[in-house]
């Protein structure tokens, strides 16, 4: 397919950018991941010494993990033309390794009755899409939001030093320091960040109910609750203990409401450095050849924020749905989760391509220290907080309807006006000096440094 034809821009406008989710999310990649699980399945039993299994060598085990391993595309499209006939995805898998195992394994002809021996197709896809989500985690979404985390402290360091008119309720307030702005976001993501180590990968390992009915009836004798805790911890994720058909969904829920977040926190961070630019406070680093608008040669438009935003709305809106539908379910189970969770990796992919955005967006920011200064000149009004507090701390009498009385005239606060004020005040010298000094370029507070930094 020509990405110009595709309906989604997740596979059409921005391909490039979301392609690496092949490897987790597609169809291909969820069919390999249902052949691991039952690859590894079929080895766990041959471990656990059921007969006839214990007779199989363990030699064998590297060469059946092959069967996953080197999986291809013509392998996959082998199972789906499989699905055509059975209307059954999984049982196409099964088909699909016994067929493997009467080609290159015939010393295990008499034991393929064992793939997918006492399952459910949820056993399958409950284990196989958490194990593509963790997959994900680890070798592509965390990495991405570190760079993002990391890029914003860069900037933030670089900026610790800078003075800033702040707003609250787009008023002009005590001034800040631009890296601490900065600061508080990339903060705000560590925080968040750490959450997701505290969320269990979990599967559901159990048979038809969740029950391992037909395993124990199999085999009576064996300790089917230690089997399954032990083949999904050899997965590196959790079984749950109580389930129904299908995985109860709860952790996996918290575990998009913990991304869900996040894409919060840089929606927030997007739309402060928008108006940032809008203010001037930043320009933007011109690609030659680039067009700003179609109609307006000068402007510079702050579209790699804007995209960012967007496809983290977007993301937001089936994530949200991802963690109140699929912990949702008719008694022992229905068709809707199947159908969701084949989703995944669409919010994923949108995430993927606003972490690009900012990247590229955050790398054309250029600090305009002329217009920071001349806001902070500007607003001379500000150092009233700190006027009023040096007089509260002295015992003086209403200082803050002192100030306010100053303050909220229609002439315009300069540095002469607050100046001439102070020398008007029945204080000491002493306070007066003090308070001379404040300017709306030192009354910034205090950096709060961690200990890390």
């Amino acid at each position: 397919m020509d990405s110009l034809c595709a309906i989604s821009p997740v596979d059409g406008r921005y391909r490039s950018k979301t392609e690496r989710l092949e490897n987790y999310f597609s169809e291909k990649a969820l069919i390999n991941y249902r052949i691991k699980v039952e690859i590894e399945y079929f080895i766990a039993l041959c471990k656990s010494g059921i007969k006839p299994l214990d007779k199989v060598k363990s030699e064998v085990y590297g060469k059946l993990r092959e069967i996953y391993l080197n999986f291809t595309l013509e392998d996959a499209q082998k199972i789906k033309d499989t699905e055509k006939i059975t209307n059954h995805d999984v049982k196409a898998v099964e088909y699909f390794i016994k067929e493997k195992i009467d080609k290159d394994f015939p010393e295990l002809t008499d034991c393929k009755e064992y793939i997918h021996f006492g399952l459910t197709s949820q056993d399958i896809n409950n284990t196989a899409v958490p194990l593509s989500i963790k997959d994900f985690n680890e070798q592509v979404l965390y990495g991405e939001l570190d760079k993002i985390t990391e890029l914003i402290d860069a900037k933030a360091s670089q900026w610790k030093d800078v003075p800033m008119l702040a707003h609250t309720h787009g008023q002009p307030a005590s001034p800040t320091m631009l890296g601490k702005e900065l600061k508080v976001f990339s903060y705000r993501l560590k925080q968040q960040a750490a959450y997701f180590a505290l969320i269990p990968m979990n599967a559901k390992f159990g048979g038809a109910t969740g029950n391992f009915n037909a395993h124990h009836v199999a085999f009576e004798d064996v300790d089917w609750l230690k089997f399954g805790d032990e083949f999904i911890d050899s997965l590196g994720l959790q079984r749950q203990l109580y389930t129904t058909q299908i995985e109860n969904y709860d952790n996996m829920a918290a575990y998009f409401d913990n991304l869900r977040r996040i894409n919060t926190i840089l929606i927030d961070f997007c739309r402060d450095i928008w108006m940032y630019i809008s203010m001037e406070y930043f320009k933007q680093k011109i690609k030659e050849g680039e067009v700003g608008s179609s109609a307006m040669p000068h402007k510079v438009n702050p579209i790699d924020f804007e995209n960012a935003e967007g496809n983290l709305g977007v993301a937001n809106a089936l994530l949200t749905h991802l963690a109140m539908k699929l912990p949702v379910s008719r008694m022992q189970r229905d068709l809707t989760d199947s159908t969701v969770t084949r989703n995944i990796g669409v919010p994923l992919a949108h995430m993927l391509i606003a972490f690009a955005s900012l990247e590229k967006g955050l790398n054309k920011l250029i600090l305009n220290q002329d217009k920071l200064h001349a806001d902070l000149e500007n607003n001379w009004a500000v150092v009233a907080e700190a006027l009023q507090t040096v007089l509260r701390s002295i015992g003086y009498d209403k200082p803050y309807e002192t100030l306010k009385a100053l303050t909220r005239t229609n002439t315009h606060i300069t540095e002469k006006s607050i100046k001439d004020f102070i020398n008007t005040l029945n204080v000491s010298q002493e306070i007066k000096d003090r308070m001379l000094k404040i300017t709306p370029h030192n009354y910034t507070g205090i950096y709060p440094e961690s200990a890390d930094e």
